[in-house]
C-alpha cells in the first residue's frame, strides 16, 4: 500500500504536495526540514496563526506580502508597530488581513523579545518529540492533528505570552519546522 502520490516528475509525494506548483515546492525543499533561529521561527509562528481557519496555500502565495508587511519578521521592529501600523496592516492587500491577528503578531514580537537571544529556538525544540518513537506515517490518517507534544508547546508559548498558538497551529509549527517528520513513509523527501 502507498500513501505518497506519484507526480508528473516520477517522485513519490504526500498527497497535498503534489496538488499544486507551490505546494511541490515547499514540499520538496521546506516542509518537516529543521528550522532553528529566533527570527526564523517567529516567522513560521506568525505564518502558522494566520493560517488559522484558512488553506496553507492561501499563506505560502502570500508568504512575501508577509515579509514586506512584518519588517522580514524583525521582533524588534514588529514590537514596535502602534495603531498606525495596525491600520497600514489590515489595509495591505499583500496579506490576509485579519485584526485579531494582526495584534497577536505584534503581541508576540513583545513577547519574543522577552526572551534572551535562541531562548525561542530552544523552547520549541524542547518540545520536539523522540523521533525513534514515532512510526512513519503510510496514509495522511496516520497523521495527527494534534498531539501531548503540540498541547505542551501551546502551553509553553501562551506562559511566553504568544497568543494565537493554540495545540492545532503548535502541531503545524512542529511539522513545518522539522520537529516532527509527518512526510508519508514512501514519499520521496522522508
Amino acid at each position: 500500500m502507498t500513501g505518497a502520490v506519484l507526480g508528473a516528475d516520477g517522485l513519490r509525494r504526500c498527497g497535498w504536495g503534489d496538488s499544486a506548483e507551490d505546494y511541490r515546492a515547499y514540499h520538496d525543499t521546506e516542509w518537516g526540514r529543521p528550522v532553528h533561529g529566533d527570527r526564523a521561527l517567529f516567522e513560521r509562528i506568525t505564518l502558522e496563526a494566520f493560517q488559522s481557519g484558512l488553506s496553507w496555500i492561501t499563506i505560502l502565495r502570500r508568504r512575501e506580502g508577509f515579509r514586506a508587511a512584518f519588517r522580514g519578521f524583525d521582533t524588534a521592529a514588529v514590537a514596535q508597530f502602534d495603531d498606525t501600523d495596525v491600520e497600514r496592516l489590515l489595509n495591505d492587500t499583500g496579506i490576509i488581513r485579519n485584526r485579531a491577528k494582526v495584534l497577536a503578531t505584534i503581541a508576540n514580537a513583545k513577547a519574543a523579545r522577552t526572551l534572551a537571544d535562541g531562548e525561542l529556538d530552544a523552547l520549541v525544540w524542547s518540545h520536539a518529540p523522540d523521533p525513534a518513537a514515532r512510526p512513519a506515517p503510510l496514509t495522511p490518517a496516520d497523521v495527527p492533528a494534534v498531539t501531548p507534544e503540540s498541547t505542551a508547546l501551546a502551553k509553553s508559548l501562551k506562559r511566553a505570552g504568544f497568543r494565537f498558538v493554540g495545540p492545532t497551529t503548535a502541531y503545524a509549527l512542529m511539522q513545518a519546522c522539522g520537529l516532527v517528520n509527518d512526510h508519508l513513509a514512501d514519499c520521496h523527501a522522508r
